[in-house]
């Protein structure tokens, strides 16, 4: 995410988790983490619950996120509970993938991001999975209509159906449909995947 209303949003949010100790996975999270495996890439990890948990089963985690407040916390975590997590501050578009990953996460993220440069970025985390690993995005899609945390002509949303298309030759062990309210009477649509790389 680049230091946009965005970035400002969430970091504020995560403060507010930081002070309330507000650090429970999210059903996407949840719903996931059984898939989960190997070398693992968290990108945009916010507070880091997800690389937390992994890390606490084993794995060898790196977390990136645009935000400092996030960053901290996984740093302090990972160094009082001695996991194997690298947490690095970076905003997603300047950070560059390298190597392969058993695991590439996307949680929340590829929304943030204009059209062309949300599918770019999609295009180089099924290229950084390595063979039989896995990815785990998960987007808002269309028929959202809160838009609260957009900045105007900075975000994009994928079509129904479009998530499972761009993981075409995949094997799909999970796809999932979640609907939930938002404030002001909108609505958010997320769309979920887990596919094994061939």
């Amino acid at each position: 995410m680049s230091e946009n209303r965005s970035v400002t949003f969430f970091d504020t949010q995560f403060r507010k988790q930081v002070a309330g100790g507000d650090y429970q996975l999210n059903p996407f999270e949840i719903a996931t983490l059984p898939f989960v495996r190997g070398r693992v890439l968290d990108l945009g990890c916010g507070l880091g619950n997800f690389s937390v948990e992994a890390a606490r089963r084993g794995l060898e985690v790196v977390a990136v996120d645009a935000s400092e407040t996030a960053i901290q916390r996984i740093r302090a975590i990972a160094s009082a509970e001695k996991l194997n997590i690298d947490a690095v501050l970076s905003k997603i578009e300047t950070y560059p993938i390298t190597g392969r990953f058993d695991t590439i996460v996307a949680i929340g993220l590829l929304m943030f991001f204009p059209r062309e440069r949300a599918l770019a970025l999609l295009d180089a985390i099924r290229e950084h999975v390595a063979d039989q690993g896995v990815a785990i995005v998960n987007v808002l899609i269309e028929g959202t209509t809160y838009m609260g945390m957009f900045e105007s002509g900075n975000y994009c949303l994928l079509g129904p159906g479009e998530l499972e298309e761009r993981f075409k030759g995949w094997g799909v062990l999970l796809s999932r449909h979640d609907s939930f309210d938002a404030p002001g009477g909108t609505r958010k649509e997320f769309a979920t995947i887990v596919a094994r790389k061939s």
